[in-house]
């Protein structure tokens, strides 16, 4: 498995995503609906979607996507590699029209994120992380080596803008974190690997295409995901409960 070339390709693959996403963003009908599970879905989630399930069918890797057909745990418990993606993570912050959200593709292996891509359309900001081999930003065509940064004292956190929960406030204490900053999508995950940002909690019930990407830039840039508030158990895939708990992003 040529990470390497499947981290640039999965760029390409994100970018094209992108575009289509910013097309329907400067279009004053963003074409709103509402799911089963009362989530917002726009017209932007759909076309990026195609766009993606296009670029990725030419791997031979099943994909878990958000927009995509509903797999059973039973059909994708035996899966050892496979995508995992959110076409268009932020939703509310595309409806609100505030830049803040992200293509989200990771390749998971052996239940843990190896291969990490988010791609920030409205800034034309990618950010790429291959677990073991490191996390890079790509900014105007050029690509810098990015790392977390554990700070002695007046530690940042970082929380959800749509989904904040009075129990962050336990960990931002526990941390010491004198600063917190609310920011849209995996966008939070971004700040942690580029050590603008020391730790991020998120506190209910998560989605795997929320985190995967995500988890793959931090752990690239050399920080941790634990399930639940403290630093026990790494964070895994494809395991029937992971949806029910709450997560814990270190950057150390």
């Amino acid at each position: 498995m040529d990470l390497e070339k499947l981290s640039n390709d999965c760029m390409s693959i994100a970018i094209d995503a992108g575009h289509a996403i910013m097309e329907i963003y400067n279009k004053e009908d963003l074409g709103v609906e509402i799911k089963d599970d009362n989530s917002p879905l726009t017209l932007a989630d759909k076309a990026s979607h195609e766009v993606i399930m296009k670029g990725l069918s030419e791997f031979d890797y099943p994909i878990l996507s958000e927009e995509g057909k509903s797999i059973e745990y039973a059909e994708r418990k035996d899966w050892s590699t496979y995508w995992c993606v959110d076409p268009l993570d932020g939703t509310k912050e595309f409806i609100n029209r505030n830049g803040e959200f992200t293509v989200n593709i990771a390749l998971i292996k052996d239940k843990k994120p190896v291969l990490g891509v988010i791609y920030v359309p409205v800034k034309e900001v990618i950010y790429i992380g291959i677990v073991g081999e490191g996390a890079k930003k790509g900014e105007a065509g050029i690509l810098d080596p990015i790392q977390v940064q554990w700070k002695d004292g007046d530690r940042v956190a970082v929380r959800s803008k749509s989904h904040a929960n009075p129990a962050e406030e336990e960990i931002i204490s526990k941390y010491e974190a004198t600063e917190s900053i609310s920011v849209g999508s995996s966008l939070k995950f971004c700040m942690v690997a580029e050590g603008k940002a020391d730790l991020y909690y998120r506190h209910g019930p998560t989605m795997e295409w929320d985190t995967a990407a995500g988890q793959a830039v931090v752990e690239a840039a050399g920080g941790k995901v634990y399930v639940g508030n403290t630093e026990e158990t790494e964070f895994e895939y494809n395991k029937e409960n992971l949806l029910n708990g709450s997560f814990l992003v270190l950057g150390k």
